[in-house]
């Protein structure tokens, strides 16, 4: 028999006690599921501090929100919860895609809460999708606003921190916080219970109008020590609500729940012109985690939450060869059974470490292939590795059997038909076990971005045209080619892919006849285009 209790315990000045407490009791009953809510300040009734996961999953991915994407727990949300909580403030998190809330449904529940700050965490499956969210949080920031809530409130995310005063002006909110986000959200929580404090908001990182201008402060410095972070606030979050992506759990997708999320670095050295990641975090470069501090939150998910399916947010895990061993190595030695996905390169892949990797439940590997022409990977700083190293990794990637995630990309700026054409007969030559196909969008923060710009190259009129799945989805335009050109030839491309006899047959040889037949409902969903509908 299955069933929950949820307990709520205050606490006066020891933020660090709950999550203590909540494996203690989650102990002595035995439970899978265990969710503790603490309060820090024994004589308030006010919350200190509400982060809020904003929802607009059906329409950024439309008819394939609930049979593709995953539901992915908030691990910023998760981190900035911890730092803050660990400051001794009280801290709660509304996930409303998780919960299915609504703006209403989530006004409802910060007038019960009256927070002093409320923060809006804008991120999606991956750190650009911050773009294809803000859509969605708008209409949770009028809703509360409309609601006469007394709380000050702020943005947080990639979006935000790559255009911080568009966003701080079209968005009515009071702040913006640019950056990781955990000193300067710690740092305006203080002085906003301190009624007297001078220069209020002279805080690194933070962003505001002052009723006349726009105000700025420089970036803080980053967290050099990651090690030093507090665990992620899981306890804070629906857990049980939490799903894997579809292809993840090939032939088990009864099996998609629970999932959880690691991270075992902050960063990425690189600096392709498609990606807007390094606004985030200042300029590109990479920190890591100790492999013990890894295991740490392996062992916790595993044992708190009973999760098998995990999913490695680093932008590239397989990067630096001896840190990927020590966090297999402590894997295998726990004999956890799991099944795990990361990003990798081509460049950074051989068969002893995937041999590990494979023995510590490593199921996929995700390599940013992006085109099947050489001339358009060597114009996006994509150089190192060519179409026979391409080829070479993903059948030894196979070999050691560990599946593969291929990502394609169409519309790079130099692209034309040929180009596309080359780059969608080499993921039928490669037949990953599941293959993304994207239309290049220039994200705030990329220099594909500020080329646009420059040049007046026409980009989105919504933040949700950002997003490839949404039906108002607009790519960017190539030298040679229309963005309506790059869209039709993407979608064509994912359904000729994912139909074609040669992937069918790998599929139903490794996962059986049941995620055949699901592949096939999967694409008997046609994303609807409204620049394609134009053409009609």
């Amino acid at each position: 028999m299955h069933f929950e209790i949820r307990v709520q315990i205050v606490i006066a000045s020891e933020p660090k006690a709950s999550e203590a407490i909540s494996m203690l009791v989650g102990d002595c009953f035995g439970l899978t599921s265990f969710g503790l809510a603490m309060t820090a300040n024994l004589d308030s009734n006010v919350m200190d501090l509400l982060l809020i996961k904003p929802a607009d999953k059906k329409k950024v991915y439309g008819s394939l929100s609930s049979s593709l994407s995953a539901i992915e727990p908030p691990l910023w949300a998760a981190l900035i919860a911890a730092y803050v909580r660990d400051k001794g403030y009280s801290v709660a998190i509304i996930d409303a895609e998780a919960e299915n809330l609504s703006p209403e449904d989530v006004t409802k529940q910060v007038s019960d809460l009256k927070p002093i700050l409320i923060g809006f965490i804008v991120t999606g499956s991956n750190l650009s999708a911050s773009t294809w969210n803000m859509t969605g949080a708008r209409e949770y920031i009028r809703a509360l606003k409309a609601g006469s809530a007394d709380s000050k409130m702020f943005l947080w995310g990639l979006h935000p921190s790559a255009l911080p005063e568009r966003t701080l002006l079209e968005e009515g909110i009071d702040f913006v916080c640019q950056g990781e986000g955990f000193s300067t959200i710690a740092e305006l929580l203080r002085r906003l219970k301190e009624e007297n404090t001078a220069d209020r908001y002279d805080i690194p990182g933070l962003w505001y109008y002052d009723g006349t201008s726009v105000k700025s402060n420089p970036r803080p410095p980053l967290i050099e020590d990651l090690n030093g972070l507090p665990p992620a606030a899981w306890d804070l979050l629906p857990m049980e609500k939490y799903a894997a992506h579809n292809w993840h759990c090939f032939g088990s997708l009864d099996k998609r729940k629970p999932y959880g999320v690691i991270y075992t670095s902050l960063g990425c050295p690189f600096n392709c012109s498609f990606c807007a990641l390094k606004t985030l975090f200042g300029s590109p470069g990479i920190r890591y985690r100790s492999p013990r501090k890894v295991i740490e939150d392996i062992d916790f998910l595993v044992k708190n939450y009973k999760i098998r399916n995990i999913k490695v947010l680093d932008e590239c895990f397989v990067l630096k060869k001896g840190h990927v061993t020590a966090i297999c190595d402590l894997i295998i030695e726990r004999g956890h059974d799991l099944n795990i996905w990361a990003y990798a390169r081509i460049d950074t892949i051989d068969e002893g470490l995937l041999e590990k990797m494979k023995k510590a439940g490593f199921s996929w590997l995700c390599y940013g292939i992006e085109s099947g022409s050489e001339d358009i990977l060597s114009g996006v700083s994509k150089r190192g590795f060519g179409r026979d190293d391409i080829k070479a990794v993903a059948e030894m990637t196979k070999s050691a059997g560990i599946n593969v995630l291929g990502n394609f990309m169409f519309g790079l700026p130099q692209e034309d038909f040929t180009t596309m054409r080359q780059t969608l007969d080499f993921a039928m030559e490669l037949n990953c076990e599941y293959t993304n196909f994207y239309a290049t969008m220039a994200y705030p923060g990329s220099q594909l971005y500020e080329e646009a710009l420059r040049n007046n190259i026409p980009l989105p009129k919504t933040w949700r045209g950002y997003s490839a799945f949404s039906e108002e989805c607009l790519p960017l335009p190539t030298k040679y080619l229309s963005s309506e050109e790059v869209l039709k030839f993407r979608d064509k491309a994912f359904i000729e892919f994912h139909s074609n006899p040669k992937y069918i047959n790998l599929i139903e040889k490794k996962f059986g006849h049941e995620t055949v037949e699901h592949i096939r409902q999967m694409l008997a969903h046609r994303i609807e285009r409204k620049i394609l509908k134009m053409l009609r």
